[in-house]
């Protein structure tokens, strides 16, 4: 069974910076016309979500931000509202996008950020200032919260304790937004009773499980055991919708500590078959970097990505819904 691609993350700067070696030095100087360049290119293909990675980002030596904020520095970028463009954009194209609240801490320390009352604090404040600057956008459709956990056979209580207390204070702000995790570990978690009743413990819209193929912790043929446990997990819970968060990439080098580079249409139509008969929709991780239109004022990535998107568009138009 195969399905189009929906969705995709999105970044204004890859925060692992050995991976992004590709496009990060490119976007920097991406102006805002070529910034919506970029979501118009993945509406060209037929997607119809966006998840924006970060909104601010702390590194052990500096931290930035992409709206205008005192709790970070503004990146030192050449478009002074990248979140404006591409919520524009997105405007544009019918697109739906899920706005990040994180990362507000060292990104590296996923517990430190999902506990500690000051990261919260400072969350909490950029998801206000976030709401006030663009929830006029009919695109902003909703929240990701990026600290992700391992489920590592079952949900850490601090997860869901995280994930529940951010999604209270988005409802507050926004009542009508949607909520997404994508959390990892999906070839360890136990789908059992016990994870059935932590699933309708937590208050959030979307889970979109990563399928782990890119970071080398799975392969096509595994997954399909993952999803349809997972399926019938949710079904139980009766809760949260169940999606992908596929990875579209593979290392050049060693993982993690590589460059991103776009893995083959037949590979990732393989992770395709293995899930699509479980899952809502398919996200990808991720557009950026791994596919770019031919002729494009905004490329970004591997040499190989225009004949990636070719073969991405004629997916997709295959199998659209």
């Amino acid at each position: 069974m195969q399905k189009p691609i929906t969705g995709t993350w999105f970044e204004f700067w890859h925060h692992n910076i050995p991976e992004g070696k590709y496009w990060n030095p490119i976007v920097r100087g991406f102006s805002a016309e070529q910034w919506e360049a970029k979501v118009d290119e993945i509406a060209s293909v037929g997607m119809k979500y966006i998840v924006l990675m970060d909104t601010g980002i702390q590194y052990p030596d500096h931290a930035e931000a992409y709206y205008p904020t005192d709790i970070y520095p503004f990146a030192d970028m050449a478009c002074k509202a990248p979140i404006e463009a591409l919520l524009s954009a997105a405007d544009r194209n019918g697109i739906k996008v899920f706005m990040s609240c994180g990362f507000y801490g060292l990104w590296t320390d996923t517990l430190g950020n999902m506990t500690s009352p000051e990261v919260t604090a400072r969350a909490f404040k950029a998801m206000d200032e976030l709401w006030a600057l663009y929830g006029k956008h009919p695109s902003f459709y909703g929240w990701y919260f990026p600290d992700e956990t391992c489920i590592a056979g079952h949900f850490l209580p601090a997860f869901i304790d995280y994930v529940n207390k951010y999604s209270a204070h988005a409802h507050e702000i926004a009542p009508n937004t949607k909520t997404l995790i994508a959390p990892y570990g999906t070839n360890i978690l136990v789908a059992d009773d016990e994870y059935v009743e932590q699933l309708k413990a937590l208050d959030v819209d979307v889970i979109a499980y990563q399928d782990e193929i890119g970071v080398r912790k799975s392969k096509p043929e595994d997954t399909k055991a993952y999803y349809k446990a997972l399926r019938a997990a949710h079904d139980k819970a009766g809760k949260a919708k169940l999606w992908a968060d596929m990875e579209v990439f593979e290392f050049e080098g060693d993982v993690y500590r590589s460059a991103l580079c776009p893995a083959t249409m037949e590979r990732v139509e393989r992770q395709i078959e293995s899930i699509a008969e479980y899952v809502d929709e398919i996200l990808c991780y991720q557009y950026q970097g791994m596919f770019n239109k031919p002729g494009t004022i905004a490329f970004c990535g591997h040499p190989d990505s225009i004949r990636y998107y070719n073969e991405l568009a004629e997916h997709n138009a295959k199998y659209a819904k």
